[in-house]
């Protein structure tokens, strides 16, 4: 089978790819990579153009004037130019309702050209999508990314990408896909629990690690525990990080002959990927019931992961509390003891790190996923 892929934000469309690959499937994925995570696409739409001397100022001004946004707009003339190479596939899927980052009259005008080509199809909900960030608005869940928008709404403009799903040309993509594409699928249960609140039918498939590729690395203790946190400021607010800046900085002053805090800013998911190689422990976010892929990947390395580890997941999995991962909450001083509880009971980083390698073989190996995707696909 020939399998299109569009768009790509955490690696998950690249973990599939590799699992649909060892199936015997021909897979391709068009997106842009996802800006400075760089992830590996088959065709790109990148606006570099936009992003060459001296456009990248004209681009700036508009944006500035609120004219218009010549990125959004070479990335729909980039898939456009694709479309003639997406004839003779049998299934497509779109990774986000937004899955070509353009104006979303251009997105339903792509799309439907898209699919006039390819009759199967398939929309993933792992992000931020309309009836996701709708449900988050009536705030039934005890926190969420928009805990700190609803707790102070000056924060608005760090929450524009969110908040831009309840738009009407946004709903109104949204809506369209819904109606035209065959089957929903959600990734992890941060999008499973707000789509059936809503009401809508959906396949729910935990996202696809790659085991082969991602290999098991033994924790070991030669000096110092070592804490990683990387940071994303387009995310910056959404996965609390305030919350791990306070509580490394006070487990750095409670322990200082034996933490290591390693701290990166918006760097490239290759370089990411190689600083927290070194890492026991990794901050990765607090308002999440269920884990992202940075998560999963750093668990399939046996990497001890602060995340979305909530009641709701470990009944889903059938698991102990904060025995795969530490579920980490909107609390410095909750966080702080359990980064505590760690440091003092080193053993404790071992077991956790072994069930983490086991959790993700068992519940995420990629081929497993696969087969799930094609599955609900009916291909």
């Amino acid at each position: 089978m020939r399998i299109l892929l569009v768009g790509e934000y955490s690696r998950l469309h690249n973990s599939l790819k590799e699992g649909l690959q060892t199936l015997g499937h021909e897979v391709t994925i068009v997106g842009c990579g996802d800006k400075f995570k760089q992830f590996p696409v088959d065709h790109s739409v990148y606006a570099s153009f936009t992003h060459t001397k001296p456009i990248i100022y004209v681009h700036k001004l508009l944006r500035k004037l609120q004219l218009i946004n010549l990125e959004k707009l070479e990335k729909a003339i980039r898939f456009y130019f694709l479309l003639p190479q997406f004839s003779d596939y049998n299934h497509v899927q779109l990774i986000n309702s937004d899955a070509l980052e353009t104006y979303p009259v251009l997105s339903r005008w792509l799309y439907k050209k898209l699919f006039q080509r390819i009759k199967n199809r398939s929309l993933l909900i792992c992000g931020d999508e309309t009836p996701v960030i709708d449900y988050l608005f009536k705030q039934e869940l005890n926190y969420s990314i928009l805990t700190p928008y609803f707790e102070n709404p000056g924060l608005k403009k760090l929450f524009q990408f969110p908040l831009k799903y309840r738009k009407t040309s946004y709903r109104k993509t949204f809506q369209w896909l819904k109606n035209n594409c065959q089957s929903l699928i959600t990734s992890d249960l941060d999008y499973e629990i707000p789509m059936q609140k809503t009401g809508f039918k959906t396949h729910f498939i935990p996202n696809p690690v790659n085991v082969d590729k991602i290999k098991f690395e033994p924790l070991h203790f030669e000096d110092k525990i070592i804490i990683f946190l990387g940071i994303n400021h387009l995310s910056y607010q959404k996965k609390g990080i305030p919350f791990f800046e306070q509580a490394l900085e006070r487990i750095q002053k409670k322990y200082p002959n034996c933490v290591e805090a390693i701290v990166t800013e918006n760097i490239p998911y290759a370089e990411y990927i190689q600083l927290y190689n070194k890492a026991h422990i990794l901050l990765d976010q607090v308002y999440a019931y269920d884990q992202g892929y940075n998560a999963l990947e750093a668990m399939a390395k046996g990497k001890v992961v602060f995340t979305g580890a909530e009641t709701e997941f470990s009944e889903y999995y059938h698991l102990q509390d904060d025995r795969v991962c530490i579920n980490a909450v909107p609390d410095v001083e909750k966080l702080c003891q359990k980064l505590s509880f760690l440091i003092e009971n080193p053993a404790e980083i071992i077991d956790i790190s072994t069930n983490a390698r086991k959790f993700i073989e068992t519940e995420h190996h990629y081929r497993i996923i696969a087969k799930k995707y094609l599955s609900v696909w009916a291909i």
